[in-house]
C-alpha cells in the first residue's frame, strides 16, 4: 500500500526538501502541499492523506490549531498527523500530543527518522524525536502506567525496550542487537500487546518508571 503525504510548511525549500524525501520512498507518494494553516486544513480534508505532516509557526493559523481540526478531540474522521518544526518547546510537544499527533519531530532530525515517522504514524503508531524524548517522559501521567506487568517480557522484549527509552529508531535497535528492522517491529508489537502500551513513548515512559535505564 503507498502512504499518501501531505506537506504543509510555510518554506518552499522545507516543502521541496519533504517532497524529494518521500518521493524518493517505493512505499510513499506525495499528494498535495501547503504554505499555511487554513490551506493545510482545506486540503487535508479534500485529499484525505495517509499522513500529514505539520510545522507549527505557519501564517493564518499556525500548525497546532490546524492540528486540532484534523485529530483533535471531537473530530469524527481524524487524520494522522506529525508535527515538524525546528522549535521543541515544552509546550508545543504537549499540546501537539494533547491533540492527538502521531508524532513529533524536529527539522534536523534527518531524511531517515522523517520516513520511519510517516510509516510510524501510517500504521496508528507514533514517533518522537530521541533529543526530546527524555524530557517528554517527565510529563507522561504515571497513573496511567503505574500498575502493569514487569515480568511477562522476555529478555530480549527488555532489550528493545531499553534501546526505546533511549531514543532509538528501529533501525538503530537493529544495529545494536545484530537483528532485522522486521524483529524489533514484530518485538515492539509484542511489548505493547503485554503491557499493554499505546505506542512507543508508552513503552519508553513505563522502561524509565522502572529504573531500566539510567
Amino acid at each position: 500500500m503507498t502512504i499518501r503525504v501531505l506537506v504543509a510548511d510555510d518554506q518552499a525549500m522545507v516543502r521541496t526538501g519533504f517532497g524529494m524525501i518521500i518521493s524518493a520512498q517505493p512505499d510513499m507518494e506525495l499528494v498535495g502541499e501547503a504554505a499555511d494553516g487554513v490551506e493545510a486544513v482545506a486540503l487535508a480534508r479534500k485529499l484525505r492523506p495517509d499522513v500529514a505532516l505539520l510545522d507549527i509557526r505557519m501564517p493564518r493559523m499556525d500548525g497546532l490549531d490546524a492540528l486540532r481540526l484534523l485529530t483533535g478531540p471531537g473530530v469524527a474522521d481524524p487524520i494522522r498527523v506529525v508535527v515538524v518544526t525546528t522549535f521543541d518547546l515544552d509546550e508545543y510537544v504537549h499540546t501537539a500530543l494533547r491533540h492527538g499527533a502521531c508524532g513529533f519531530l524536529l527539522k534536523d532530525s534527518g531524511p531517515a527518522l522523517l520516513v520511519e515517522a510517516i510509516r510510524a504514524a501510517a500504521s496508528g503508531d507514533a514517533m518522537i524525536s530521541p533529543s526530546i524524548t527524555v524530557r517528554l517522559l517527565a510529563h507522561v501521567n504515571r497513573s496511567t502506567l503505574g500498575n502493569r506487568d514487569t515480568g511477562t517480557l522476555s529478555p530480549r522484549e527488555l532489550d528493545v525496550v531499553k534501546l526505546v527509552a533511549r531514543g532509538m529508531t528501529n533501525a538503530e535497535i537493529a544495529a545494536q542487537l545484530f537483528i532485522s528492522i522486521g524483529t524489533v517491529k514484530t518485538h515492539l508489537a509484542s511489548v505493547q500487546a503485554k503491557l499493554p502500551a499505546r505506542n512507543r513513548v508508552e513503552i519508553a515512559a513505563w522502561a524509565w518508571e522502572r529504573h531500566l535505564v539510567g
